[in-house]
């Protein structure tokens, strides 16, 4: 199976917000995806995402970014959500897509590469230590939401 990784399309939102669904209930927090396709689409000048297609054209994974500027670390790139969907992890497709992250963080001369990871999440955690990310546990995250 090939495996293509691009940047998403207004027309690949509803495989992507399909997936979004399916990372909240991963993450047993799917109470707080406030968020809607029709929102995503009158949004969509913000999302940054990047996707893996098969071969047959099934969108597999995702990752969304952003810039944003650190105070300790200047010009970065944040990136928010990687998801591989179940039957496709292990692949290394979520490598390919962080990759691909990473790839255009450099490009962009951006100073570094931020995200997230659930504490309980082993997997996840072993994978990012595996490509030489730092994971500390002092900061947590404060949302205001509006």
């Amino acid at each position: 199976m090939d495996i293509v990784i691009r940047q998403a399309k207004e027309q690949d939102f509803p495989p992507i917000f399909s997936m979004i669904q399916d990372f909240a209930a991963f993450e047993n927090c799917s109470e707080k995806l406030t968020s809607s396709l029709e929102q995503m689409i009158n949004e969509k000048e913000y999302i940054n995402c990047f996707i893996a297609e098969t071969d047959s054209k099934e969108i597999v994974g995702y990752v969304v970014y952003f810039f944003a500027y650190y105070t300790w670390a200047g010009k970065s790139l944040y990136m928010d959500d990687l998801y591989v969907k179940e039957g496709f992890r292990g692949k290394g497709i979520g490598s390919r897509l962080i990759g691909e992250v990473v790839d255009f963080a450099k490009k962009g001369n951006c100073h570094k590469l931020r995200w997230q990871v659930s504490n309980w999440n082993k997997s996840a955690i072993d994978f990012y230590t595996s490509l030489g990310a730092e994971i500390d546990n002092v900061e947590q995250n404060c949302d205001l939401i509006f």
